[in-house]
């Protein structure tokens, strides 16, 4: 994917606050070789770019006064509740940059499992994203999660994903990270009429 970024002259929260009222977004790109730069964005555009998870995953190319460079989203702020970016940060990649970047899962297969299928589970989803470890011209889009095999009684875990060469997964100490798991249905229980008390019967047949 790609976007325009423009040079940002004016900085601190004042300066900040009169660009976004313009219809600007405010940003810095960093790492590489070079410094640190402030950006600016059309915020429109930016809006768009967010909502589609591959600005949030894929290496972009920032065109910045005629020159593109490759970067990859570090962080976006949003406003606590209007539809609006407040910040973002850019991380400038080449070929020998290695990233720690959380990318989603996608799950597929579900409803041809023996688990599904045949004993009518549903499959949970424990996680949704993973943090891995690759150099950026490895970072995938997604990893794909094949839920086809699971049965009644199963659980999927990190070891059981299939990874590109040269991609790990950060697991924070924890051995074997859960990634799905298959939960069983629920029996239904119909509940017998409760009969009344034989106290009340007779209370109710001496009334006339």
């Amino acid at each position: 994917m790609k976007f325009v970024a423009f040079e940002r002259q004016t900085q601190g929260t004042g300066a900040s606050r009169r660009l976004r009222k313009s219809g600007r977004t405010p940003g810095v790109v960093y790492g590489g070789n070079a410094a640190p730069q402030n950006i600016e964005l059309d915020h429109n555009a930016l809006w768009q770019a967010v909502q589609k998870e591959a600005f949030h995953t894929s290496i972009l190319e920032m065109e910045l006064n005629g020159q593109v460079t490759k970067v990859v989203l570090r962080d976006v702020q949003y406003h606590p509740f209007k539809p609006q970016v407040l910040h973002v940060d850019f991380q400038r990649v080449d070929d020998s940059t290695r990233l720690r970047k959380k990318v989603p899962l996608h799950f597929v297969n579900a409803e041809q499992s023996p688990a599904v299928k045949a004993d009518k589970c549903l499959i949970n989803h424990v996680v949704t994203e993973l943090e891995i470890e690759c150099l950026a011209t490895q970072l995938p889009d997604f990893i794909e999660v094949d839920l086809g095999q699971l049965h009644k009684g199963q659980s999927l875990h990190v070891s059981d994903l299939k990874l590109a060469p040269g991609v790990k997964v950060v697991t924070h100490g924890k051995p074997n990270p859960t990634i799905a798991t298959v939960v069983e249905p629920m029996e239904e229980v119909v509940a017998a009429p409760t009969a009344a008390p034989a106290d009340d019967k007779k209370g109710k047949k001496g009334k006339k």
